[in-house]
Order: structure tokens, then C-alpha cells, then sequence
């Protein structure tokens, strides 16, 4: 599924900045199905609107997604919000 044109018109950025003084636990996601910046920010809210997340930076060209959080990210409920918001998590990157 992609929410690109034809044409492959579309570009947004999304990132989520950590909290100041939070000392965070990062990890790196491979996510499939993005394709374009309207994906980065579907992709960055679904994952920036879970428990404890601090950070998210999506990179559509690599298929990655890093994610900050307070204490070690829950796998399981990491991969319901990106399905849910449309796209796979693959697995740890």
C-alpha cells in the first residue's frame, strides 16, 4: 500500500525530538511498505504515540525506523502500531 502519486510527488519529514533529561534506550527497526514522506509521518506518529517513546526518526530510502524510548521497547506492541498504521515491521535492523 502507498499513499504516493503516480508520479512519486510527496515529501514530509517526521521525527520526534527526545525529551530533555530522559535517558533513552535506542533501537533500530526495519519497516516495510514506505515509500515516500507522507509514510515517515504516518509511520513516526503511529510509533511517537506509544508508552515511554522519547524519539522516532523514519528513513523511508532505508526502510529503517529508530525509536528512543525510556526503558526497552515492547516488540510486540511496536509492530501492532505499524501494522495498524498500514506498513510491516520486519524485524530489529
Amino acid at each position: 500500500m502507498s499513499c504516493c502519486s503516480s508520479n512519486g510527488t510527496c515529501s514530509t519529514t517526521a521525527t520526534v525530538e527526545p525529551a530533555v533529561g530522559v535517558t533513552a534506550v535506542t533501537a533500530v527497526y526495519a519497516v516495510a511498505g514506505m515509500t515516500c514522506g507522507h509514510c515517515e509521518q504516518v509511520v513516526g506518529k503511529a510509533v511517537a504515540g506509544l508508552p515511554g517513546v522519547t524519539a522516532v526518526s523514519v528513513d523511508v530510502r532505508g526502510g529503517l525506523v529508530t525509536v528512543s524510548a525510556e526503558a526497552e521497547l515492547d516488540d510486540a506492541a511496536l509492530r501492532a502500531a505499524i501494522d495498524d498504521a498500514g506498513y510491516e515491521l520486519t524485524g530489529r535492523a
